[in-house]
């Protein structure tokens, strides 16, 4: 017997698409917007202005003139509210009491359709993105991120932080917002996802709400080049009592047939607190508080990265533990035991994020955005069943061959040092 589908997919009279995942046990809906457009998207001149335009969408419509206006009327269904940028997607999401999903929707689509932009509240809102900026250029833990994708990318939008700089955000305008939404948010880029209790008449009432947003969006940002500035390591020197780093190769985009043996090598490597990474350097060392593996891939690029907070005068142990752990990975197949451990906290993370219509409509939206087809999670655990442990050691020496990438912050000025203990 075939297992029943979570995700039923259908378009509206102008090409918009809707996702749902109905689960009639629940009490709750979750309401998303997601977009197929992001800091990637943006230009030198508004990079930021994704983010920027986030903030903007809460302050007030014609219809709801205020943030107020619209944070009481979530307010008033009990409903929670927020929205996050990325640099290939952005969303924004209600989740409510399933009795109240009109309401949701209704101010969602209002947000993101007739905004208004007000140049005052513009001005205000900079203040606040400055603040947001200094926080996160304060915070070595979040930061560390976007030292590490510079490092990879070089000056093009992936390797830019989504926040911005300070003089994109200090020049925006009205005119700044009003062109991004007119561009990107279009009908073919927009995907509307529905978790949970749907509920009755939906299709009428999203083609009522969204049937006549504009198709015809341009074609996306140009692909990424592959930066060849020769430099492995990038220092960003900031007084600190704590080092942070990230270390990693790259690996692969989020549409490749070795998506899952990536998922288990990142696993293996520093997934949970039995991982390889969390063993040598927190546990046997005690180098690090923090320390984890991960991939992350974009639609043309990806990368199999380790992060971790250092002791500022062992970190070049820290740094040659963890390229040991990196170069292990391809000079021996993980053990059938390990592999196994691996799969199975994979998959029981996985079915965990989709316990919530919340988890599960997010899964599925970010799939739909960025790859055109939301994957069953059947085929998700399918396909993590079928990686071997030859796949793991072909493909971590693959992507071991373009070389080991450093970047971290702390109180060092001198790259050279750390480029030998990658060598």
């Amino acid at each position: 017997m075939a297992a029943m589908k979570v995700f039923e997919r259908r378009t509206l009279s102008n090409g918009l698409r809707v996702l749902t995942a109905p689960m009639p046990q629940a009490q709750s809906v979750s309401c998303f917007v997601m977009l197929a457009a992001g800091s990637r998207y943006e230009s030198e001149e508004t990079n930021g202005i994704a983010h920027f335009a986030e903030h903007m969408f809460f302050k007030g419509t014609e219809k709801r003139p205020t943030a107020r206006d619209i944070a009481g009327e979530i307010d008033s269904i009990g409903g929670e509210f927020n929205a996050f940028t990325g640099k290939e997607y952005t969303g924004y999401y209600v989740r409510c009491a399933a009795d109240t999903r009109d309401v949701a929707l209704d101010v969602l689509v209002d947000m993101l359709r007739r905004s208004k932009f007000d140049p005052e509240e513009i001005e205000r809102e900079k203040g606040v993105i400055v603040e947001e900026m200094n926080m996160y250029f304060d915070t070595p833990r979040d930061f560390i991120g976007g030292v590490y994708e510079n490092l990879l990318y070089g000056d093009q939008p992936l390797g830019w932080d989504i926040i911005g700089r300070k003089e994109t955000v200090h020049g925006a305008t009205r005119q700044t917002f009003t062109d991004y939404v007119d561009q990107w948010y279009r009908a073919e880029r927009m995907v509307v996802g529905i978790g949970g209790a749907i509920g009755e008449g939906l299709d009428e009432r999203l083609e009522h709400l969204l049937g006549d947003i504009e198709r015809g969006a341009p074609p996306g940002p140009a692909p990424v080049r592959a930066e060849g500035n020769g430099s492995r390591v990038k220092v960003h020197t900031k007084a600190s009592d704590q080092a942070h780093l990230v270390l990693g190769v790259r690996s692969r985009p989020l549409v490749d047939p070795d998506r899952y043996a990536l998922q288990l090598l990142a696993t293996v490597l520093g997934g949970g607190m039995s991982s390889r990474l969390f063993t040598e350097v927190r546990e046997r060392r005690g180098l690090a508080y923090y320390v984890f593996g991960t991939n992350h891939s974009y639609t043309d690029a990806g990368s199999l990265y380790a992060q971790s907070g250092v002791d500022i005068n062992r970190i070049d142990d820290a740094v040659t533990t963890i390229v040991e752990q990196f170069r292990l990975l391809a000079a021996e197949p993980v053990p059938a035991d390990e592999l196994e451990k691996a799969r199975n906290f994979t998959k029981g993370r996985f079915v965990l994020q989709l316990e919530s219509p919340h988890g599960t409509i997010m899964f599925g939206l970010r799939r739909e955005v960025l790859e055109g087809q939301a994957a069953e999670p059947t085929e998700v655990l399918a396909a993590l069943d079928a990686v071997t442990a030859e796949d793991l050691q072909r493909v971590a020496q693959e992507i071991l061959d373009g070389g080991i990438h450093l970047a971290v912050i702390g109180p060092f000025d001198d790259a050279a040092r750390f480029e030998q203990l990658l060598a």
